[in-house]
């Protein structure tokens, strides 16, 4: 993008998005700062070092913008996020998927709802400190590995990729903290948020335990025998091995894992760590950072934020994407994304994961 471009800079309270703000100031552009207020009460969800979307992340942000010189708003879009992203949490969790908020968040709030008002006020882009690389319209990793954000980005379509500005994907974080003391910023000190910030307590399986019930049910292993109990199957995650409340350890004494989460039938069920092991995905809603493919694709695959990535081949088949992996990879959840990329830099696409099949061919 040339200068005099009218940019909406999406600032979080956070030192990332306030570095990106004053970057695409410096750069030119005609820059107005906006705070997202996510919370239906702020108070509840978390402060301090322990996340964001709070009071004093607004007023951090306000701070931020009036060292660099633009205007600032804050927009309430507390009832499309609980809607889009805390209502979807607990939807997918109850059926028995594990999803990640971050991801949806980034699709269906900060490049859907924020960037249709804001192209609807005139603005031409929104600005994030996300750490990820914008070059000739395509998106790719950023220069510091242990930031990358292109996984929680890869749900982005070409059209909202050609409206993005990631400012910070060049840096890394400790340069992006230094720079922020040098421009005088209050938060080049401030802790970075994690963890997932409408959950208070950081306590997952009780926040969802208070939300959709006790629902007890068995452990089961893989020829059917129970072998335990729970209070709720959505506490669980493919892959999890502690907190299974076994009462039967394994006959060959091995950790188990759980491999099935089925809400319906109340049962979550277990069995050794090879039993993991998966060499094939079937994705939906798939999205792609350009055009999609049309046929299949040697690419590599992300299954997880800050997770490994595995060589694959692609194939689109009407509204499914089928992930074939060279080599078994193990817990691969349902709910979560598989980000494809081109030779490990690139993103080309993604899909949220449907169902796996282990490598002997039986649907997990």
């Amino acid at each position: 993008m040339g200068t005099n471009v009218r940019v909406l800079a999406a600032m979080s309270g956070g030192v990332d998005s306030a570095v990106a703000a004053a970057r695409a100031a410096d750069a030119g552009h005609d820059v107005t700062g906006v705070h997202l207020a996510l919370s239906r009460n702020p108070q509840s969800y978390r402060s301090g070092a322990r996340g964001c979307c709070t009071l004093e992340d607004a007023r951090d942000a306000r701070r931020a913008a009036d060292v660099i010189g633009i205007p600032f708003y804050v927009w309430d879009m507390a009832e499309q996020f609980h809607t889009s992203v805390v209502d979807d949490f607990l939807d997918e969790y109850a059926a028995g998927r594990t999803p990640n908020p971050c991801l949806r968040c980034n699709e269906r709030i900060k490049f859907a709802a924020v960037l249709d008002k804001a192209v609807a006020l005139g603005f031409d882009a929104v600005c994030t400190g996300h750490y990820a690389i914008l070059r000739d319209g395509a998106l790719y990793r950023a220069v510091d590995d242990g930031k990358d954000q292109s996984y929680v980005l890869g749900v982005l379509t070409a059209e909202q990729l050609a409206h993005a500005m990631f400012p910070l994907g060049d840096t890394r974080k400790a340069d992006v903290r230094a720079e922020a003391s040098r421009r005088g910023l209050a938060v080049a000190d401030k802790p970075d948020s994690h963890d997932i910030c409408f959950i208070p307590s950081g306590d997952t399986a009780g926040w969802l335990v208070d939300r959709l019930g006790c629902a007890p049910g068995d452990v089961v292993d893989e020829s059917g025998a129970v072998v335990g109990g729970h209070d709720g199957a959505y506490a669980f995650t493919v892959g999890q091995r502690r907190g299974l409340g076994l009462t039967r350890p394994a006959p060959d004494g091995r950790p188990r894992y759980v491999l099935a989460v089925r809400p319906v039938e109340r049962t979550v069920t277990v069995g050794p760590r090879e039993a993991l092991r998966v060499d094939r995905i079937v994705g939906v809603r798939p999205r792609w950072a350009g055009r999609p493919p049309v046929d299949a694709v040697r690419c590599r695959a992300q299954l997880r934020a800050h997770g490994e990535v595995h060589r694959a081949v692609a194939e689109l088949d009407g509204d499914e994407l089928t992930v074939s992996l060279d080599a078994p990879v193990e817990g691969v959840a349902p709910g979560q994304a598989v980000v494809l990329y081109a030779d490990d830099e690139r993103v080309i696409g993604s899909a949220t994961i449907d169902r796996t099949y282990r490598a002997a061919g039986m649907s997990v």
